[in-house]
């Protein structure tokens, strides 16, 4: 008995830390002057979170090709939905990518598409 509560202890820590450590908001952003602009971004697809969630891409891992973008996330090209695209200008001039990992692969939920210098 002693054992199995142990184990329960032990098991229920360990999901609290790993909680903690999967969110990405830690408010190391909150000072940034971009940071209510992030915000404030939008897809067709719905609000993109902040730049906390999102991530900045190498101008070698996206491109455009007959008016369509695709990037390079974790080894494979994934095609970007044209409802995903940010068409606002890029504050920042880098490419960023807001990817939703799910049961049936990597989706992309918004792309800023990046200045390429």
């Amino acid at each position: 008995m002693r054992f199995l509560r142990t184990a329960v202890v032990l098991i229920g820590s360990a999901s609290v830390f790993a909680g903690s450590a999967m969110a990405r908001d830690d408010g190391r952003y909150a000072n940034s002057p971009l940071k209510s602009w992030f915000d404030s971004l939008k897809s067709g697809k719905g609000p993109c979170c902040s730049d906390a969630d999102g991530s900045a891409v190498s101008d070698v891992d996206w491109e455009s090709k007959d008016g369509h973008y695709r990037v390079r996330l974790e080894g494979q090209w994934i095609d970007v939905p044209d409802d995903a695209v940010i068409t606002e200008p890029n504050r920042v001039g880098r490419a960023m990518v807001w990817p939703i990992k799910g049961s049936y692969g990597i989706s992309i939920r918004c792309f800023l598409p990046g200045s390429m210098t």
